[in-house]
């Protein structure tokens, strides 16, 4: 072997580390491509998970829409009509003005077709008894009245809405003019057919 000179040794000590820092290069590439791909596969992970979060969001908002849509009635009508029958009950109870001029008009016209020598029995039946009559058949017809409103408010709820909740004071209110209705119609027919407070006898 020649023996080797200064500067041959010192280049060969020169070019022997230039092959591990060329392979440290190409190692740290790699490196960093691989860092690089894990970063995007990260990134394109969290925006797929922020996508399906907002779909999610958005499904959600769109069932409270659905929840929140039907609108509630405010039963204003229906509220009128209770408070109407129970009004028709009170004045069914008596006969109202109406009943009171009718039966003053009756007893007007029994006086005057009335003959004086008619019997007393035809005389108070057309001076008391048919204006009494009358009365009642007025009441009734107020009692009737009464209560077929207070009865058209109850069964509503089930005939063309039934998905609405009717207030619990409209019920108690038809409920009062249905009950005065009854009431009212069954004192008028006992007062018509004279089964109560019937007129006096002459005998």
């Amino acid at each position: 072997m020649g023996i080797k000179t200064e500067d041959e040794t010192a280049a060969e000590a020169a070019a022997k580390p230039a092959e591990p820092e060329a392979a440290d290069t190409k190692d740290a590439e790699v490196t960093k491509d691989a860092e690089g791909a894990e970063g995007a596969i990260k990134v394109d992970a969290t925006k797929a998970d922020a996508v399906e979060g907002d779909d999610v969001d958005d499904d959600d908002e769109l069932v409270v829409v659905e929840e929140v849509a039907p609108a509630k009635s405010t039963g204003v009508f229906q509220g009128a009509a209770a408070v109407v029958s129970a009004a028709l009950g009170v004045i069914g109870l008596s006969g109202g003005w109406l009943g009171t001029v009718a039966a003053a008009r009756s007893n007007i016209v029994g006086q005057l077709e009335t003959k004086q020598s008619a019997s007393v029995a035809d005389q108070i039946q057309a001076l008391y008894g048919d204006s009494w009559q009358i009365t009642a058949l007025i009441a009734g017809a107020f009692a009737l009245a009464a209560l077929v409103v207070g009865f058209v408010v109850l069964v509503r709820p089930a005939f063309g809405a039934p998905d609405q909740v009717q207030a619990p004071w409209i019920k108690s209110v038809a409920w009062a003019g249905v009950a005065l209705g009854v009431i009212g119609l069954l004192l008028a027919i006992a007062k018509y057919s004279d089964l109560i407070f019937g007129l006096p006898s002459t005998s």
